[in-house]
């Protein structure tokens, strides 16, 4: 048995579990779900029923792990040979910006993809603010280094990465300067490479 048992969709979030799993070098199976008839195992695991849920066999037993920034620090700590957990003084920006990115960044382009705007007076009750807000934060961070935590590439890079790759290549986000030339080097990375491959097959095989 692997060590992971991976539920995914390929045209989901699940894209970013799987580029944290190559990042770790985890070992792991996919099962691949079907919307329409999801496995009982997968409601039993996550009563959510949705994907990504990993369940990591450990040897005490199996933890189950799900939330993709939840999962990729699970699996930098859990692979600490990686080496993709920050040092002492890269700790404030990994977290501040890998739960930046899953909260505030992330509401903001759903509300912007659902058309939902927030009431005039109101942005302070919504956890993101503004959408022009947020970008402009996001946009304050990567214009003036490489990677989340300055000049090394940790796990918060694989959450943060994946927004901005994701939001580029669907125009939920602007195509800012600071945006594009991130995406271009998180694009180097093997770990995205082999896991985008796989992913990129199972969609194209699943359009026949």
């Amino acid at each position: 048995m692997a060590d992971y048992t991976f539920y995914t969709v390929p045209m989901s979030r699940g894209q970013i579990a799987r580029w944290a799993l190559h990042e770790a070098g985890a070992d792991y199976e996919q099962v691949l779900v079907d919307w329409a008839s999801r496995p009982p195992a997968l409601a039993a695991a996550n009563p959510m029923n949705k994907v990504p849920t990993l369940i990591h066999h450990a040897p005490e037993g199996d933890r189950v792990i799900t939330e993709c920034a939840g999962i990729c620090a699970y699996l930098a700590d859990v692979h600490r040979e990686a080496d993709l957990l920050p040092r002492d003084a890269e700790k404030a920006d990994y977290y501040r910006w890998l739960f930046f990115a899953a909260g505030p960044l992330e509401q903001a382009v759903i509300s912007r993809a659902m058309g939902w705007e927030v009431p005039e007076g109101k942005s302070g009750m919504a956890g993101f603010g503004t959408y022009e807000r947020t970008i402009e934060a996001m946009d304050g961070l990567l214009a003036d280094r490489d990677w989340v935590c300055g000049a090394r590439f940790t796990m918060a890079d694989v959450y943060v990465g994946s927004q901005i790759d994701w939001g580029l290549n669907f125009g939920s986000i602007p195509p800012l300067p600071s945006f594009a030339a991130y995406a271009e080097r998180i694009r180097t990375r093997a770990g995205y490479q082999s896991a985008k491959a796989i992913d990129r097959d199972l969609i194209k095989a699943a359009k026949g």
